[in-house]
C-alpha cells in the first residue's frame, strides 16, 4: 500500500508515492504550465497505468494549488509548503536547523529547533533568485539550464552583479556583456549576486545554523550552492529528492494522518478522465469582498478556496447554498 504526495506550485507538479517505511516508490515531476487542473490530472493519468484505486492509503496536497488538487483528488490533508518541506527535511536527518527553498516562482527560508519549525520567510513579490529568473538569464545567454551551475563553477573572477532586483540584474548582466566579460564570470557573479540577495532579505535576522538543507528546483544549480557555501562558510546539504521534498513531506503527513483513519478519501485514479471547470466570483457578504474560485465537476460544485472567513471554503455551506 501506498501513500500519495501531490505538490501543486506554479511552474511544477509533483506527485510521489512512499511506502509505509517512507521510501519513495514511484515520482513525477510536471510543468504546471498555468493549468494546474490539467497537470494533476496528467499525473494520475501516468500513475493510472501502473496502481490501482485500492493501493493507495492515503493522500496530502501542498504548494499553491493544494486546495485544487485536494477537491479534485480527495485529499486526506492539505498542508502548506512550510510544513510539507520541514516534514521532509526532517524525514532524512531530525538534526537539521536551516532550510534553504527556492523554488520556480518563489523562496523561502525555515528555521528549526529540536525538529519543531520555530520561524520561516517567504518571498513571493520579487522574481530575483527564483528558478523562472534563472531559466530566462540562460536562455538568454543561450545556454542549457542544465549547465548554467558548470559555467558558474568555472569563474576565476566572478563580477558584481546588481542583484537586489530581477530587472536590476539582468540589465546589469546585459552591461557586463557589452563590457566583455566572459560568461562564466557573468553567470559565477549572479549567482553570488542572488545568494546575497537571499541572504540580505528573506534570510534577515533569521538564526541561520548547520545543518543547513538546500531545496527546491534551484538547488540543481552547482554555482548557487557554491555561492552559499562561500557565503556563509559551511556545508550546504542537497536532499536526494531535492525537487520533490513538499510532494514527500504531504505523502508522510497524509500517512501519519491515516494511522488514525480508516478509510481515505482519495476519489480514484478516475479522475484523470473527469472535466473540471474553475470559475470565480466576488464575495460581497463584508467589506472584504473575496475573489471565490469555484471548481466545478461537470454541473456540481466540488469545492472552494479563496475566502478569508471559510463561507464559501466550508463544504458544508456549498452543498447547502445554491447562490450564484
Amino acid at each position: 500500500m501506498y501513500y500519495m504526495g501531490v505538490d501543486v506550485g506554479s511552474v511544477s507538479t509533483d506527485i510521489v508515492l512512499i511506502d509505509i517505511n517512507n521510501t519513495v516508490i514511484d515520482k513525477l515531476y510536471l510543468r504546471t504550465k498555468g493549468s494546474p487542473i490539467k497537470a494533476i490530472q496528467n499525473g494520475i493519468s501516468i500513475l493510472k497505468e501502473k496502481y490501482s484505486d485500492s493501493q493507495i492509503k492515503g493522500i496530502g496536497t501542498t504548494g499553491s494549488g493544494r486546495h485544487i488538487a485536494s477537491f479534485l483528488l480527495g485529499a486526506d490533508i492539505v498542508k502548506n509548503e512550510i510544513t510539507a518541506h520541514a516534514v521532509a527535511a526532517l524525514e532524512i536527518d531530525k538534526s537539521v536547523k536551516t532550510i534553504f527553498e527556492i523554488g520556480g516562482q518563489d523562496s523561502k527560508i525555515i528555521i528549526l529547533k529540536d525538529g519543531i519549525v520555530t520561524d520561516f520567510a517567504m518571498n513571493t513579490v520579487c522574481a530575483a533568485g527564483t528558478g523562472s529568473f534563472l531559466d530566462r538569464q540562460a536562455e538568454r545567454l543561450e545556454i542549457p539550464i542544465e549547465e548554467f551551475g558548470d559555467y558558474a563553477l568555472k569563474a576565476d573572477s566572478p563580477v558584481r552583479i546588481a542583484g537586489r532586483c530581477a530587472v536590476f540584474a539582468e540589465s546589469d548582466m546585459i552591461h557586463k556583456q557589452q563590457l566583455g566579460y566572459s560568461k562564466e564570470n557573468i553567470i559565477g557573479g549572479l549567482c553570488e549576486a542572488l545568494v546575497r540577495n537571499y541572504l540580505n532579505n528573506i534570510a534577515k535576522g533569521k538564526d541561520i545554523k548547520p545543518k543547513i538543507f538546500f531545496q527546491g528546483g534551484v538547488a540543481a544549480n552547482k554555482g548557487m550552492k557554491a555561492a552559499f557555501e562561500k557565503s556563509l562558510n559551511c556545508e550546504i546539504i542537497i536532499p536526494k529528492h531535492y525537487n520533490l521534498m513538499g510532494a514527500i513531506g504531504s505523502a508522510i503527513l497524509a500517512k501519519e494522518k491515516m494511522q488514525k483513519c480508516t478509510k481515505t478519501l482519495f476519489k480514484g485514479f478516475n479522475t484523470a478522465d473527469k472535466t473540471f471547470i474553475s470559475k470565480s466570483f466576488e464575495c460581497n457578504g463584508c467589506p472584504n469582498q473575496c475573489e471565490v474560485v469555484r471548481i466545478y465537476d461537470g454541473k456540481n460544485v466540488i469545492g472552494c478556496f479563496g475566502d478569508r472567513c471559510g463561507k464559501w471554503s466550508n463544504m458544508d455551506v456549498i452543498l447547502s447554498d445554491k447562490v450564484q
